[in-house]
């Protein structure tokens, strides 16, 4: 947040009016009151008539500066979407999910081509959710900036910039029929008002890992205000809202905001390939996944890994009601019968499919779901 500091000089004569705003009122804009008790966040203000004057400014102007109704919207959803009934979820068909072990060979080599012949054409974007602080490994650095303790002592960054790296290499040098043209991959990088200059600055100081500056889009994703369980704004101080970013799902009103999605239809981009920074074994930019999303014509996909024990701590997903859509069910919400449920037919875990965030998108899907999201209601 900016704040602007200014100093005000008079000069005195025999004869001096000195003019100055009026004191902020005693209690804050009646409008802003009101607006609250609309969506039951008045409680803000309880400890209005203790704060110093700059404390109540910066108060309002906190709340000013939230969309209230978006953000009553969200609140409303999840509050909605937390314990769902057991008749309400159904395990994922087995035939909609395609295992690596079930695929022959020619199959394999032919979705592997078919992504590099794509990534070659510059028709590939990757989309790395990076926003979040290291914070439950102890470090207050952006979570891609961890040595995770590797020999080389690689971060996870640098990791995936290698991938990268790899992959380009690789697109060039079995697509190209005559000279070995470079082939580049955009990385769109999300981060948060928390990480962004510490990411910038740490891709500056290791010359953007042998990657191209230029090759590289940063953009932040938003913040929202964080809740209680029954849906109250929490205080960080009383004068100020904690606040948080508003998580991977923040990525498409990022991109939107950004003027992204723009640039990526302005690159020839038509696929985008987006997974969390915290996956060490993340195959960024795979062209097997890529060769079989294109050829199943697919608007959006999941690379998912089974579930190894029914108390293992990942979200799955599951089908929402009778021929309903897929969704995620987080392992605090899943109640444990069915986490232990088995089917009978597979001797596996009915809900075993866990998300790691590994996701496929065509641009087209991601256009039509960052335009559409703010429009949603309950």
């Amino acid at each position: 947040m900016e704040r602007e500091n200014g100093a005000l000089t008079a000069a005195t004569t025999t004869t001096t009016a000195v003019t100055s705003p009026p004191p902020m009122a005693s209690s804050p804009r009646q409008a802003l009151v009101e607006r609250l008790k609309d969506y039951g966040q008045e409680d803000i203000f309880s400890l209005w008539d203790e704060l110093s004057p700059d404390e109540k400014d910066f108060l309002v102007r906190d709340i000013e500066n939230l969309d209230l109704p978006r953000i009553d919207r969200i609140i409303r959803c999840s509050l909605h979407s937390q314990g769902l009934p057991v008749a309400a979820i159904e395990p994922v068909p087995e035939n909609w999910v395609s295992t690596v072990d079930g695929r022959t060979m020619e199959d394999r080599e032919k979705w592997w081509k078919m992504g590099l012949k794509t990534i070659y054409e510059g028709k590939l974007g990757v989309v790395l959710l990076s926003g979040g602080q290291g914070t439950r490994l102890g470090s207050s650095d952006p979570k891609g900036c961890f040595n995770i303790g590797l020999p080389s002592g690689k971060s996870l960054f640098q990791i995936q910039a290698e991938r990268i790296l790899c992959v380009q290499r690789l697109a060039a040098q079995v697509v190209s029929e005559g000279p070995i043209r470079p082939v580049t991959i955009h990385w769109y990088i999300m981060t948060s008002p928390f990480t962004d200059e510490a990411t910038r600055k740490y891709f500056s100081s290791h010359k953007y890992f042998g990657l191209e500056p230029d090759q590289i889009s940063f953009f932040q994703q938003g913040t929202l205000p964080c809740v209680t369980k029954d849906g109250k704004f929490i205080m960080e101080t009383p004068f100020s809202l904690a606040k948080a970013p508003d998580g991977n799902g923040g990525v498409y009103a990022a991109l939107k905001c950004s003027r992204l999605l723009e640039d990526m239809a302005s690159r020839g981009i038509k696929y985008v390939d987006c997974y969390g920074v915290d996956n060490v074994l993340v195959r960024v930019a795979d062209p097997t996944f890529l060769g079989y999303f294109i050829d199943k014509g697919a608007a959006s996909a999941a690379k998912v890994v089974r579930k190894a024990y029914p108390q293992e701590q990942v979200g799955v997903f599951v089908r929402r009601g009778k021929g309903g859509p897929l969704t995620v069910v987080e392992y605090s919400e899943l109640d444990q019968s069915m986490a232990s449920a088995i089917n009978q037919r597979t001797g596996r875990l009915q809900y075993c499919w866990s998300n790691v965030c590994l996701h496929m998108f065509t641009l087209d899907f991601l256009n039509q779901v960052a335009t559409g999201l703010e429009k949603d209601s309950v």
